[in-house]
This record gives structure tokens, sequence and C-alpha cells, in this order.
């Protein structure tokens, strides 16, 4: 529960910062931005496991 909320903190800081450097995308664009990041961290843990143990 703890990953859970922090990983909430962090997404909120990281979207204040964000918007405060440029106007928040469309929403299409945001989810897109959000499911890239999952699918970016779900290969390197594929590579990592693949080639740095």
């Amino acid at each position: 529960m703890t990953e859970v909320l922090l990983a909430l903190f962090a997404g909120f800081l990281v979207g204040l910062l964000f918007t405060a450097i440029m106007p928040a995308p469309p929403v299409l664009a945001g989810i897109m931005g959000i499911v890239g990041i999952f699918l970016g961290g779900a290969a390197w843990k594929l590579i990592s496991e693949r080639f740095f143990q």
C-alpha cells in the first residue's frame, strides 16, 4: 500500500511540475503518456532480467 501512495504522490508532483511548465495535454495524449511510462518500465524489467543477471 505504501508503494501505491508513493506512486500517487510522485505522479501528483510530476503533474504539478508538468502543468507549470506547459499546459496539460489533451486527455487521450496524457493517458497514452502514462501507458508509455508503464510499458517502458515493464520493458526495462524484462531487459534487465535477461541481460544483467
